[in-house]
């Protein structure tokens, strides 16, 4: 249990820039967040880019599922100028860009969420890119799919590695234990309901990082609770509500919703 959790940036700096994006990644470093998670997904000819959704349809100028497109098609759609005009041409990251990212900001951690299901030997090149660039010990693979959590465990016994969770499961914690886990990462709103889980995953020995709560009300409940980390769209005003300053003030209209 920690006093004070990590701020992680969600997507990077969500709130400012374009989701997944490099220049959100940016702004999240900027910020002075720990780190910041992010999302890979595989295209129709097998390489991995940053994009959270299923299709490309909500946060590009682009239609079509990821898993239905080329590298090449969703490298030529614009990620940036749905979010706002300031950010047109903004590109939908591959791994290899948020690798150089990640190199050139020394201490900056990764969370790389895998959505979906992924094999070992889909997992693998992923591991192996991380490995080259030294970011092994910087980098924390996770995912909702159980079957994707132990690819990691198989692919990378040497990787920390972490469990995405949603809903109550009396066995949540057995499971992270079972795949060897580093982390569990429970939705903000999962913890309001099941407080008693943050305990229970500390006493197992893993790091309690939940996602993704925007307003103060709901910082000041997780912090409470004692978790490791916080998975936030707005990297910046958390760090300021937490120093006691005026950068916890959050902008009338209220916060975005969490999504997985």
């Amino acid at each position: 249990m920690t006093s004070r959790p990590l701020v992680l940036g969600h997507r990077g700096n969500a709130s400012v820039a374009p989701q997944n994006t490099l220049a959100a990644l940016e702004s999240a470093y900027r910020s002075g967040a720990a780190g910041t998670e992010l999302d890979l997904r595989l295209t129709r000819d097998g390489h991995p880019v940053v994009i959270h959704d299923r299709t490309v349809d909500v946060c590009t100028d682009g239609s079509g599922a990821v898993a239905d497109l080329t590298l090449a098609e969703v490298r030529r759609l614009d990620a940036g100028v749905r979010f706002s005009a300031a950010y047109a041409g903004q590109r939908v990251p591959t791994f290899d860009d948020v690798v150089r990212f990640f190199a050139e900001q020394p201490g900056f951690e990764m969370l790389l969420e895998l959505k979906g299901e992924w094999t070992v030997e889909q997992v693998r090149p992923v591991v192996e890119a991380l490995d080259a660039a030294g970011l092994g010990g910087r980098a924390v693979p996770k995912s909702f799919s159980l079957a994707t959590v132990a690819a990691l465990r198989d692919a990378a016994p040497h990787l920390r590695r972490g469990v995405l969770v949603e809903h109550h499961a009396p066995d949540t914690v057995r499971t992270c234990v079972e795949l060897g886990a580093w982390t569990c990462n429970p939705s903000h709103v999962l913890l309001a309901e099941h407080p008693e889980l943050v305990g229970a995953l500390h006493d197992a020995g893993l790091r309690v990082m939940t996602w993704t709560p925007n307003a103060p009300e709901d910082w000041s409940r997780v912090v409470g609770l004692g978790v490791d980390a916080i998975m936030t769209d707005r990297p910046d005003r958390l760090l300021g509500w937490l120093d006691g300053g005026a950068g916890g003030a959050v902008a009338a209209g209220g916060a975005p919703q969490p999504t997985r």
